[in-house]
């Protein structure tokens, strides 16, 4: 067996963010009545909020923006786009959506079949993640994931995001995993694939949306079910 720890992703990889977001999205929505302040209709307040937010996280992963800048300024810009310049209702619906999102259960297809699947294999499965902590391990509890994973490294408790190298030394480091053995499995390109490459550890690109590349990526899968070809 080539491989002994496997790092996953979170986001995007295995916790099915955008669908949890937007379910939680329609709750912030009604919970602060956006439609009477003028925020319609909902799907244009949902497709701005996902803008901001991709530009924003892009901003926080490059080190310009902190991770409390992030949270309540993808709000806030979304409200303005609608001619609504508050900051004390951009915060308390940024401390609203992140005390809702952690509960949302939604997960990629396989998700649980894979991971049970790698786990009876005795491969070590850790987590690398560019959340915050409190956010992660709630998610991991609430959709069940927690089980599987011996070392959950996020940004917030490494100090660093990936793509930096110091995240992936911090988690090897932690998980006692030599190079070698250590695979990163992930569906974002930059922190994920090139942040693999930036340390010399093997990777597997978990294209959900089937985006094409000029990197080469070890492995390549489209759904989670061809891990199992790999494993």
């Amino acid at each position: 067996m080539k491989y002994k720890h496997l790092f996953f992703d979170l986001d995007h990889t295995l916790w099915d963010f955008d669908a949890n977001a937007k379910e939680t999205l329609v709750e912030v929505y009604t919970i602060f009545q956006l439609e009477n302040k003028g925020v319609i209709p909902f799907e244009d307040f949902h497709k701005l909020y996902k803008i901001h937010n991709e530009i924003l996280w892009d901003r926080y992963h490059k080190g310009f923006i902190t991770g409390e800048e992030l949270k309540w300024k993808r709000m806030w810009r979304t409200l303005l786009d609608f001619k609504i310049a508050d900051e004390e209702l951009a915060k308390e619906m940024s401390a609203k959506f992140l005390e809702i999102l952690p509960s949302k259960k939604l997960l990629f297809p396989h998700t649980t079949e894979v991971l049970d699947y790698l786990k009876e294999k005795n491969y070590d499965l850790h987590l690398i993640t560019n959340g915050f902590e409190k956010t992660q391990h709630t998610k991991l509890t609430t959709s069940g994931l927690d089980i599987y994973f011996k070392e959950v490294v996020t940004s917030e408790g490494s100090n660093s995001v990936k793509p930096q190298k110091e995240i992936f030394h911090y988690a090897l480091n932690k998980a006692g995993a030599q190079l070698h053995q250590s695979i990163m499995l992930g569906d974002n390109l930059e922190a994920d694939i090139q942040g693999a490459m930036n340390v010399g550890m093997d990777n597997i690109f978990i294209n959900h949306i089937n985006v094409s590349t000029t990197l080469k990526p070890t492995f390549t899968v489209t759904n989670l079910r061809e891990l199992k070809n790999i494993f």
